[in-house]
């Protein structure tokens, strides 16, 4: 299962996500780092100085594809403007002119 327009693929099924009680706005290509860092918050009782690495990787991950959006906006923003740019001819061409 792939998200389309991204690069990276769905580790984490939909039945794993259900389980363990994912939010949907949460089911990403990122949910599968989301999982093990909500159980170890659970397991910590929440506290902020805990479970870093793990909240670092799923940071780290939700970044990537933050970055990966912004490029894939910059570059539908740059054809816009290119087409945009190229001037619309007032008289078509005739074949024999």
């Amino acid at each position: 299962m792939e998200a389309p327009g991204s690069s990276k693929k769905m580790i984490a099924t939909q039945e794993e996500m259900v389980e363990a009680k994912v939010p949907l706005a949460y089911r990403d290509q990122c949910a599968h780092l989301l999982i093990p860092l909500n159980k170890c918050r659970q397991a910590e009782l929440y506290l902020p100085w805990k479970c870093g690495s793990e909240r670092h990787t799923y940071e780290k991950c939700e970044y990537g594809l933050v970055m990966e959006r912004m490029l894939q906006m910059q570059k539908i923003r740059e054809r816009e403007a290119q087409s945009k740019s190229q001037p619309i001819p007032l008289l078509p061409k005739t074949a024999n002119a």
